[in-house]
């Protein structure tokens, strides 16, 4: 089955990326805006980070915004967003580079959009001193064809591992999306690691970023040790639930709940409208990139959101 397109033949697309080109230009656009207003002294005035060589014309700024613009709009498959582009919009966006080009420069310019997506989640909610803390599996591939993949063998100290997920009791072979996001729903900071490392690593990298603030956790983060570490280091109160068979054991506050549903919710998301589940990916660098678009593209729809004066949560409808 295909889908046909202006006399252009895509075979196998979801429905669910289904985008009019002329509004896909039309939010890059906007996108391109947003990003020129955060991204302050990190480029020069054609757009680009400084470096020796020669100037390209399509700015990293717009490579920014273009991978950002398709994850948001549910595009997430390079090959089909440049011959969708090309057959129905040619020359709407001016220097569009190759889809070669934009696979490597999407690479290299992964930290630029990180540092102007962490301006806009300062902007949003900046003052919070309340947030929660959880990770999710990112699957690579089927179990059946874990002993088959090859993401990863140049590179084994960023190869994929088997891990375990208590929460949809399952065991996987990937990687782990480490999360802290605000009781709005705003990410502040993530980080992958492998599957078979423990949740508790991350806030080690966490006690250096944050302070005299509150972070809730599962029961994954429950470590005596730990908590009493955070306290001490940066006056952070890890506040985990314990375990039905502890002694101190009582039913977690109503606040608590509410404030943990958030990080879930944003999960959640992740999977339904960001397809986090889905994974073209050929290497880990290229898996990592895409992962960084998507909570970049989850992040400009909040900020959209909060620019309209709606709730910064329902991004499935940010961009209407």
């Amino acid at each position: 089955m295909s889908l046909i397109f202006s006399n252009l033949v895509v075979p196998n697309q979801p429905s669910s990326i289904i985008v009019d080109m002329r509004n896909f230009v039309t939010k890059f656009g906007k996108i391109l805006e947003i990003c020129k207003k955060f991204a302050g002294n990190k480029v020069n005035e054609s757009g680009n980070v400084p470096r020796c060589g020669v100037v390209p014309t399509f700015s990293d700024l717009e490579v920014v915004a273009l991978s950002i613009t398709a994850e948001a709009l549910g595009i997430d498959s390079e090959n089909y967003l440049f011959r969708r582009l090309n057959a129905e919009s040619p020359g709407a966006i001016p220097n569009l580079i190759s889809h070669r080009q934009y696979n490597q420069r999407r690479k290299k310019t992964m930290l630029l959009g990180e540092d102007i997506r962490q301006s806009i989640a300062k902007e949003m909610d900046g003052g919070e001193d309340v947030f929660s803390i959880d990770s999710k599996p990112v699957k690579v591939c089927q179990n059946a064809r874990a002993n088959r993949c090859r993401m990863g063998r140049d590179d084994m100290g960023r190869a994929p591992s088997w891990g375990y997920c208590a929460s949809q009791d399952m065991h996987y072979y990937g990687y782990k999306l480490h999360a802290l996001c605000g009781i709005s729903g705003v990410i502040h900071s993530y980080d992958m690691t492998a599957a078979n490392v423990h949740d508790l690593q991350y806030l080690k990298d966490v006690r250096w970023e944050y302070h005299d603030c509150t972070i809730l956790g599962d029961k994954g983060y429950l470590s005596t040790p730990v908590q009493l570490d955070l306290f001490e280091t940066a006056n952070i109160t890890l506040d985990v639930p314990y375990r039905l068979n502890q002694r101190n054991w009582t039913p977690p506050t109503w606040a608590y709940r509410r404030f943990r549903k958030r990080i879930e919710t944003v999960f959640s998301q992740f999977n339904d409208q960001f397809m986090m589940i889905r994974n073209y990916a050929k290497k880990p660098a290229g898996l990592f990139t895409r992962m960084a678009a998507k909570v970049a593209a989850f992040t400009m729809l909040q900020y959209f959101n909060h620019l309209n004066h709606r709730p910064i949560g329902q991004v499935k409808y940010a961009l209407f």
